[in-house]
Order: structure tokens, then C-alpha cells, then sequence
């Protein structure tokens, strides 16, 4: 099942080599109409909403979301010309991890949670938010490796 899916080990490489480099505006949005989302209840039996999976990999990957959301926001704030990387290697995660419904819900909320947490507290790129940047950057190089060691193919 999902639970036991592993981490792509050549795409944890890559996003490995993505943060080691020095290289976030809009959030990460789920990309399928809500409309679509909804399921239908049939009189016999009502259907629940689906639950996160209890992987033990979503916990760093989730973490991991968060820095990729934080990454998107402060590059782009100091107007970094690629800055939109890392919302693209969000988008390359979720697609390589293919999660399901409520995993992928959650490390989007991730995502943009890391992403709306800098946006309420930054207005100009500053000597803190490169910091930030910086530590963010050394954690998740950190957490890549390790969840492609620990749970890669």
C-alpha cells in the first residue's frame, strides 16, 4: 500500500544537490478542481474522509515541505532568479513520491505553511532572512540525504 512506499533514491539525490546549491510568491496550490475532490455519499453506506498515512517517512517529508515552502518564499523575496525552484522541486516530490489523496494534502499544507509563516513575518529580504535561508538550506540538504538513506529504493 502507500505506506510502504520508498522515496525515489535518485530523486532524494537530487533534491540533495538542489539545496546544497545556492539557488521562495505564489504558494503551492493543489492542483485538482475541488469539485472533483468531493466524494459522493450513497444512502447505504457514508463514505469517510481519507486519513494521512502513518508512514514513517512522512514525518521528514513533511518537514521537508515546510522547508521547500520557507526556500520559496525568502529566495524570491531576495529576488532570486530561481527562486521558483523550489516550488518546482515540490512539485517533482509529490509527483515522484505519488502519495495519496490525504498525503499529498498534507505535505502541501506543509508546504504552504512554511511558505505563509515567513510571508506573515518578512516584507524585505534582510540580513535575518538570509540567515534564514542558509539554515534552511544546510536542514534540508540534511533531512534529503536521510530520508533518501533511511527510506530511498
Amino acid at each position: 500500500m502507500q505506506a510502504t512506499r520508498s522515496l525515489p533514491a535518485a530523486f532524494a539525490a537530487l533534491l540533495v544537490l538542489c539545496l546544497a546549491a545556492a539557488g521562495g510568491a505564489a504558494a503551492q496550490t493543489p492542483s485538482r478542481n475541488a469539485a472533483t475532490e468531493t466524494k459522493t455519499e450513497t444512502s447505504d453506506e457514508a463514505t469517510l474522509p481519507e486519513r494521512p498515512s502513518d508512514a514513517a517517512y512522512m514525518a521528514p517529508l513533511g518537514r521537508l515541505a515546510m522547508i521547500l515552502g520557507s526556500m520559496h518564499f525568502l529566495r524570491k523575496l531576495c529576488d532570486d532568479p530561481q527562486a521558483d525552484v523550489w516550488r518546482d522541486k515540490m512539485q517533482e516530490l509529490i509527483e515522484a513520491q505519488a502519495p495519496s489523496e490525504a498525503d499529498r494534502k498534507q505535505l502541501i499544507a506543509s508546504f504552504n505553511n512554511g511558505y505563509r509563516t515567513f510571508a506573515a513575518t518578512y516584507r524585505s529580504c534582510t540580513s535575518a532572512a538570509t540567515i534564514a535561508v542558509n539554515r534552511y538550506q544546510k536542514e534540508g540538504a540534511a533531512l534529503a540525504r536521510e530520508i533518501g538513506s533511511r527510506y530511498g529504493s
